[in-house]
């Protein structure tokens, strides 16, 4: 849960037909930088420890409870079921990350937000029948060599495919559905999956699929060629903005209302903090 490990994605990260990449971007990170590069740089240059909160634990529960919700026979994926593997995710994500058990005060608090948890599981089923699903991936990380020799790499929550060969990406969001002045901005990460696929596989994906289990809304998108060539130069666009970003030592913050979530406020100059001196980088500590 600290932004000071590893990431998933680079332990899983390998060479790439010896290809030497000039860096390596997730979408997460691409959302990130877009946001506020300032947060950008506290995440992934100085990988600062972010405490974790109930709202984003609860994600991860909820998306490990609709993981594992496939490994059951069709006919088992109940909402019944589903509430069976929640003790058990949680149990997991303390072992995993023991700091979140200190999230709670005591087992009341904790009753509340395993029952919220229970509601957002529940209404993942007024919005899909998983008995009539059979995913070919489930949290599939993916990663490309751009002509750039840039790696895009991520998770993605689900991949479907259909007999006739159509590709969904379906991601899971434990949050409400953002306006339609933001869909665009909540698309872009599939898109970025999309391109990966596209890339690696030949294949444009037939629908992008974002579902919102904090309203119980659907956001979908069909993808064509011309999307994801423009999304291939935006990603571009954002990492030569980063490589500025890193020359020049200016990761100038961006505020928003993100700002109120955001748990660096003491390190921003926009909230009268000063940002640590940066780490120094492998040419500077050869030196």
């Amino acid at each position: 849960m600290s932004s000071t490990s590893v990431s998933p994605a680079e332990v899983l990260s390998t060479p790439v037909d010896g290809v030497e990449v000039v860096g390596a971007l997730s979408p997460s990170r691409a959302g990130d930088f877009l946001a506020c590069p300032l947060l950008y740089r506290f995440r992934t240059i100085d990988r600062l420890p972010e405490p974790p909160s109930v709202d984003a634990v609860r994600g991860t529960v909820v998306h490990k409870v609709l993981e594992d919700l496939f490994d059951l026979p069709a006919a088992e994926r109940t909402v019944a079921q589903a509430h069976e593997l929640l003790a058990p995710a949680w149990a997991g994500l303390q072992e995993a990350a023991p700091e979140t058990a200190a999230l709670f005060g005591d087992a009341e608090e904790l009753g509340r937000w395993l029952a919220s948890c229970r509601d957002v599981i529940e209404r993942y089923f007024t919005l899909e029948d998983p008995t009539r699903l059979e995913p070919a991936e489930r949290e599939l990380y993916v990663e490309a060599v751009l002509e750039s020799r840039l790696l895009l790499r991520g998770f993605i929550d689900r991949l479907d495919i259909a007999p006739t060969g159509e590709v969904r990406i379906v991601d899971y969001k434990s949050g409400r559905a953002p306006g339609e002045a933001f869909e665009a901005k909540a698309l872009f990460q599939l898109k970025i999956y999309a391109l990966v696929l596209w890339r690696t596989r030949g294949v444009v994906p037939t629908m992008l699929q974002l579902i919102y289990l904090g309203n119980g809304e659907i956001l979908r998108y069909q993808p064509d060629e011309a999307d994801l060539v423009a999304t291939e130069r935006k990603v571009e666009a954002i990492w030569q903005a980063i490589r500025r970003a890193k020359e020049t030592g200016d990761w100038r913050p961006r505020p928003s209302r993100l700002c109120s979530w955001c748990s660096h406020q003491s390190l921003c100059p926009e909230f009268g903090g000063t940002p640590p001196p940066l780490p120094e980088t492998e040419s500077e500590q050869a030196r």
